[in-house]
């Protein structure tokens, strides 16, 4: 059967999980870029009133109230999930509220999911799993953050882990269940120390992001993606004129003697939220709607927390295998630059063609708002599969205390 009238998918099946449409806010630094006032409900309410449009990239205030702009009304969405991390449990409220003042009725139910970095795949795979057990037809599963507002430094100080140190402290796994606490720039030094990473090599990872990121604003490849907040219109994180001698003069911040971790060829503190429409392959059939993509797999799997940056090293290949696809039946791959640290590391342990992986830069260059990014990385593969007209794409990332996540769509 033909999708979207340009390619072949196998095995169609009336309750496939399929997207029909993707979008994300820009991204923009934390406490320095454009969207540092905005509330994340903000945030979330410009994606959630987008994603229901034919083209949200060129949404205004006039074309969000014409019935005509509509891909599907917001009555029709049965479910929303969103992923979030660094916010207070009151973003359950504010999340509600701003899909009421998206335009979405009372009638939708909306829930938060919190798995760190992966939050914002999470919530999609929370869709997609609803859809493909029949439990809804429509839903919308989305990520946002607000660096800005709820810096990651103020986590445990607000909110310390509710354990009982005794207990954990004695345990027979002590060690590890007191890993989880490792700072996340601790364990991607681990992940150097333990891999043998050299800095010369994770900078020009870093700067090489930096590179593809700014060749794909340049020429436009955000555009699509994009729906505007405000003025905003741009990620503003990517810096073109990044050298990896550049980047030699930053000083390590985790291991301050002998460390390679430097802010420059980490993933930079930002704000943004990204939403994706899905529905069942039966549904976007009778209503006529372009499938993007199937929902193929998904897979989490559990790591050291130590070296938790190793994630995608795991979940790729399960998600693969649960596909029954190898990984050479991979057009591309967005994989969450953390770290360049342990991004690097993936690629190399998989031995991927880094000329598929993130082609339009990553998360050093773009940002990675944490409860977002996982949403982001899949409206940016799903606009380069269908631009560069691939086939097949993977989503992963490492996850904060031991995890990595990875999702094929197809």
């Amino acid at each position: 059967m033909t999708i979207a009238g340009e390619i072949t998918m196998s095995s169609p099946h009336p309750r496939d999980a399929v997207i029909v449409q993707a979008i994300r806010t820009p991204l923009c630094r934390a406490r320095k870029g454009g969207l540092a006032k905005i509330p994340p409900s903000a945030l979330l309410s410009s994606v959630l009133r987008g994603v229901l449009l034919k083209e949200p990239h060129k949404l205004n205030d006039e074309a969000a109230d014409r019935v005509d702009k509509f891909l599907i009304f917001p009555d029709s969405v049965q479910d929303i999930c969103v992923g979030n991390v660094l916010s207070p449990p009151t973003a359950a409220v504010s999340f509600r509220m701003a899909a009421l003042a998206s335009g979405i009725p009372y009638t939708t139910s909306l829930s938060t999911t919190n798995r760190q970095c992966s939050s914002g795949l999470q919530a999609i795979a929370n869709i997609a799993h609803a859809i493909q057990c029949g439990s809804i037809n429509i839903g919308i599963g989305a990520g946002v953050e607000s660096m800005s507002m709820n810096p990651m430094h103020k986590l445990y100080e607000d909110f310390p882990p509710e354990v009982d140190w005794d207990e954990i402290q004695n345990s027979a796994n002590s060690k590890m269940a007191m890993d989880c606490l490792i700072p996340m720039g601790v364990t991607s030094e681990n992940v150097s120390k333990q891999y043998h990473l050299d800095r010369r090599t994770l900078d020009e990872f870093a700067a090489g992001s930096h590179q593809k990121a700014a060749k794909a604003q340049l020429m436009g490849k955000f555009v699509s993606e994009i729906i505007p907040v405000g003025d905003i219109t741009q990620d503003d994180g990517v810096r073109p004129t990044t050298t990896a001698d550049k980047l030699a003069k930053l000083k390590p911040v985790f291991d301050k003697e002998k460390g390679s971790t430097t802010a420059g060829n980490s993933s930079q503190l930002t704000d943004g939220a990204a939403a994706v429409l899905l529905m069942s392959r039966e549904e976007a059939m009778k209503r006529n709607l372009p499938i993007l993509a199937v929902f193929r797999s998904y897979a989490v799997e559990g790591v050291p927390p130590k070296i938790m940056g190793v994630g995608p090293v795991y979940a790729i290949p399960s998600a693969l295998k649960k596909a029954s696809l190898s990984r050479d039946d991979i057009d591309v791959y967005e994989i969450n630059e953390a770290f360049a640290s342990q991004a690097y590391y993936s690629i190399q342990a998989l031995k991927l063609d880094p000329a598929k992986v993130n082609p339009n830069g990553g998360a050093i260059a773009l940002g990675h708002p944490l409860g977002c990014s996982g949403a982001r990385m899949v409206v940016t593969l799903l606009n380069e599969m269908r631009r560069e007209r691939k086939r097949r794409g993977v989503v992963s990332m490492c996850i904060g205390t031991g995890m990595g996540a990875a999702a094929v769509l197809e």
